[in-house]
């Protein structure tokens, strides 16, 4: 049974120290605030806990989210980001050691793993990584398929099928997997983002001293968002501004512990 839109009967959020918050569709949309997102911030943090945001979009680094979140009027720092394209550069130094690269990535997805020290190649790479690509080419798509075609482990930053914008929804790299696949056969080998554990379990590295109970998942997408809480033991938020709608929460074969039509409503 779906728990009643704005309510918790169950004084959940008394028991939260961290609100690890998706972006896009549950706090912002391009630039725009959703209502009341920033008065929400700030009520957490006049309740002496805290919040970071924790985004599967992987087109933007930890400073191009600050910078942008800056620009909008919030000053927040990089500790507070945390990005799959930062869980995948820790799941592949702790997994594929000086593995040589071939990423499918715009320029601050390139950054970010040449800062992690991961060396990326266009020719013969050890592991083929496929990110949320806006300076997509067709060249590059034919590279990348050419890498998953000789075999090497395939690695996705996350499943996202679309991303949501002010105008609507573009193609994310969820859609892109899918291309893959149609021209290779192949599936990742290993999603990173949300909803695979592997994002949390990056994020409980960074959070020492804090229990997985103690910590709030809030998104607007069910397959992604909800089902990270639920695979994370977190708990998990449904705001009902972005993607997901009542009608696809009744019909989801996971479910929020909390449902808000967005973060404004969430009482602490």
């Amino acid at each position: 049974m779906l728990p009643k839109v704005n309510e918790d009967a169950e004084n959940r959020i008394a028991k939260v120290k961290v609100f690890a918050l998706d972006m896009d569709g549950t706090i912002y949309l391009d630039t725009t605030w959703i209502p009341g997102a920033r008065e929400f911030l700030a009520r957490v943090k006049e309740s002496e806990r805290s919040y970071l945001f924790l985004t599967n979009n992987s087109s933007k680094n930890p400073g191009a989210y600050v910078e942008k979140l800056s620009k909008m009027g919030l000053s927040v720092s990089k500790e507070q980001i945390v990005t799959s394209g930062e869980a995948a550069c820790w799941y592949l130094k702790e997994h594929f050691p000086g593995a040589k690269v071939g990423l499918l990535g715009n320029h601050f997805l390139s950054e970010e793993f040449s800062a992690e020290g991961i060396q990326l190649v266009d020719e013969n790479p050890d592991v083929a990584v496929l990110g949320f690509d806006t300076e997509l080419t067709y060249e590059k798509l034919c590279r990348f398929c050419d890498f998953v075609r000789a075999g090497v482990p395939y690695v996705a930053t996350h499943p996202d099928l679309n991303c949501p914008t002010r105008t609507g929804f573009i193609p994310d790299a969820g859609s892109f997997i899918s291309l893959v696949e149609t021209s290779t056969g192949r599936r990742p080998d290993v999603v990173i983002g949300k909803p695979e554990r592997t994002i949390s379990d990056y994020l409980m590295s960074r959070l020492p001293g804090v229990e997985r109970s103690e910590i709030a998942m809030v998104g607007d997408r069910l397959y992604t968002d909800v089902a990270a809480g639920v695979n994370a033991g977190f708990t998990s938020i449904l705001v009902l501004s972005g993607e997901a709608t009542m009608d696809d929460a009744g019909k989801s074969e996971v479910t929020p512990d909390l449902i808000y039509d967005g973060v404004k409503d969430i009482r602490l």
